[in-house]
């Protein structure tokens, strides 16, 4: 406690910065998952103070980021689709998404998991991340434009013929869950189809408007029409705020440029008394928590969601780790993976509880954060805390704010978190694979794939897909590399110092195997093909281990195989410096004694030689 009370003023002013900075990125991040700006605002009060509670690590300054909004944002359109676009029916099943994701991310802190977000190939990490750039550029550009599909009357109008039949679905499923047999009464079913007004054809069709150019591939199907509707004023407003993000960082970074940039324009929209559209109103008063989503549970809306909250929590887990790296290298300071996790998954738990997006560690927030004076987790708190005054005391003035700034914001973390480094890579990687004619670096083409099935078909599968492909290139490449390094050949060709002093009038029986690297299922076909390189007028086959550190199971009976045929030709195997792990796997289904007898196995090469000179 004394500890968390030892830097209060820099704290404070750490705290109060860091707030500050999160708050139109909130609202922004809020608006572009589709659960509008108040969902935003309370993630990022919750998450920055829960997490920084219960945390491990100390400047870490936690709320909703760009990774997270973009999977959020795919989450959310997913559930309110399957709830025919109704964003108040689904909300419960979204937030239990989200509560889920939190658990989990508790689950593998307590499991331990946290030192292993490490393994993440960068390749799989930086597509991902210039994807979630060029996807929240290509959503942008409709608001930007100041382009509403829903109030296009000509493009609605295309919809009708479908959002009869959307609603005729309805009326015949109502009457099959009555028991109402359609064909016997089909006076019923017309009774019905004649009470459809207008109206509600006109906002069925209006839902499916929004649902058509909605995501990557919707913003690019409808930019021409959008472009041919161009709100002069949104895009005036909009590119009037990335201006001043990116001019007024020139002048000072001392203040942060998105918090003039939100406050300037929206000033000057409010004060002109200009017809723009604002952003949706938030709610005045505390957060409540949403009770409906335990009263109206059921596992059967979330059951096609639980693989995509756990995405969501290891990218959470992943995105609040490379923060707290950061974090670390600043302060010289070590944090504390497992309970980071933890506190990451309190903070998405009780954000989702009272209606508010998935968040992570955010690294601009926590260098601000640091480079501000905070130094113990009351820092964060202090920002959660500042937020919340924001939405009580400036909520009815924040409502006001228009869209079109918000949209600008997001085209700048857009353009931001997109990993250059990685772009910049591309022409200078090895082409170390070739694809047909054409020869690839395995790197850009593991990025390429994740970047490009992240943008325009499902993050949660890219990753995967990406993971699997890195698993494949990375065990052909230790197999080829053990490959090239093990070898067949008469000990006379040998170059290892300590088989120099082999005994000349054995050249020709005695021949040697060196396995240098794991033996593995990606290697075992290349062991296969050495293996018969070995001549028939061999009587002994010594197999130096020392460099094999592992061996699978594939591996294991590969050499089950290999030495049972040996044997049936009565060539004698020698095992040299055979480590723990392949002995034990070995000894399990008994290769030893089996096969190679205790005698046969010796610790090192001069022992053999030894027992060959008795």
């Amino acid at each position: 406690m004394n500890q968390l009370f030892s830097n209060i003023k820099g704290d404070a002013f750490g705290g109060i910065t860091a707030g500050i900075v999160a708050l139109p990125l909130a609202l922004a991040f809020g608006v572009s998952s589709g659960l509008g700006p108040s969902a935003g605002l309370y993630g990022a009060i919750f998450i920055s103070f829960f997490a920084a509670l219960f945390g491990g690590t100390n400047t870490q300054i936690s709320g909703p980021t760009a990774p997270m909004t973009a999977v959020s944002m795919v989450i959310i359109a997913g559930i309110v689709a399957a709830n025919n676009g109704d964003v108040n029916k689904a909300l419960p099943s979204i937030l239990m998404v989200f509560l889920l994701a939190g658990v989990m991310q508790i689950g593998l802190g307590f499991l331990g998991l946290g030192k292993y977000i490490k393994y993440i190939p960068y390749p799989v990490v930086s597509g991902f991340m210039t994807a979630i750039g060029v996807i929240i550029l290509l959503t942008q550009i409709l608001p930007t434009l100041g382009y509403n599909p829903k109030n296009d009357e000509q493009y609605v109008n295309g919809f009708k013929a479908q959002a009869e039949e959307v609603i005729l679905e309805k009326i015949l499923k109502d009457e099959a869950s009555e028991g109402i047999l359609v064909l016997e009464d089909f006076k019923e079913t017309i009774s019905r189809a004649e009470k459809v007004t207008k109206q509600e054809i006109l906002v069925e069709s209006k839902t499916l408007a929004a649902k058509e150019a909605s995501g990557t591939i919707g913003a690019i199907k409808t930019l021409p029409r959008a472009l041919k509707n161009i709100n002069f004023l949104e895009l005036l407003l909009s590119l009037a705020t990335i201006f001043i993000i990116y001019g007024f960082k020139r002048i000072t970074t001392a203040v942060p440029s998105t918090l003039v940039a939100l406050v300037v324009v929206s000033s000057a929209a409010i004060a002109f008394g200009l017809d723009y559209k604002p952003i949706e109103r938030i709610p005045e008063g505390l957060p409540v928590p949403q009770l409906e989503m335990f009263s109206s549970f059921s596992f059967s809306s979330i059951s096609p969601y639980i693989l995509t909250a756990l995405t969501l929590s290891l990218l959470g887990a992943i995105d609040s780790l490379l923060t707290s790296v950061v974090a670390d290298n600043m302060t010289k300071t070590k944090h504390n993976s497992n309970k980071e996790l933890v506190g990451q998954g309190i903070g998405n738990s009780i954000a989702a509880v009272f209606g508010g997006i998935p968040g992570a560690g955010a690294t601009i927030r926590t260098v601000v954060n640091i480079n501000s004076g905070g130094k113990t987790r009351l820092s964060g708190m202090i920002a959660g805390v500042l937020l919340l005054f924001v939405l009580l005391a400036l909520g009815p003035i924040a409502s006001k704010i228009p869209a079109a700034v918000l949209s600008g914001i997001l085209i700048t973390v857009g353009i931001g978190v997109m990993d250059y480094k990685g772009l910049k890579a591309i022409p200078v990687l090895p082409r170390d694979i070739s694809l047909g004619p054409i020869r690839l670096s395995s790197e850009v083409l593991i990025m390429l794939t994740v970047l490009i099935l992240s943008t325009f078909w499902d993050l949660i599968f890219a990753v995967g897909i990406g993971l699997v492909i890195s698993c494949l290139m990375f065990m052909k490449l230790i197999g080829d590399v053990t490959s090239r390094e093990s070898n067949v050949e008469p000990l006379k060709e040998e170059a290892w110092p300590d088989e120099i002093a082999f005994p000349v009038a054995l050249k020709d029986s005695v021949f040697i195997k060196h396995i240098k690297g794991p033996l593995f299922f990606g290697y075992t076909s290349e062991f296969q093909h050495l293996y018969k390189q070995i001549p028939d007028n061999a009587k002994t086959v010594v197999i130096r281990l020392s460099k094999m550190q592992y061996m699978d199971q594939t591996g294991l009976y590969v050499m089950e195989d290999i030495l049972q045929d040996l044997k049936a030709r009565g060539v004698n195997v020698i095992f040299v410096g055979l480590l723990d792990q392949p002995r034990y796997m070995m000894e399990r289904i008994d290769i030893i004694p089996g096969l190679v007898n205790e005698d046969q196995v010796y610790e090192h090469f001069k022992m053999y030689l030894k027992q060959l000179s008795k």
